[in-house]
């Protein structure tokens, strides 16, 4: 019964600081552009006729 006292607000901690982390990247701007990382190795690069 007494590993409640430490599990339970070390759970609420970690938690906190999952949901304050998601919310960081997400405001930043990470999860905005989702379909161009995907495809980007599908496109060619220019070669430059240098």
């Amino acid at each position: 019964m007494s590993v409640l006292y430490v599990a339970v607000p070390l759970a609420l901690v970690l938690g906190g600081g999952g949901l304050i982390a998601c919310l960081l990247c997400i405001r930043s701007g990470q999860y905005d552009d989702l379909d161009t990382p995907a495809v980007r190795m599908l496109i060619d690069e220019e070669k430059s006729k240098d």
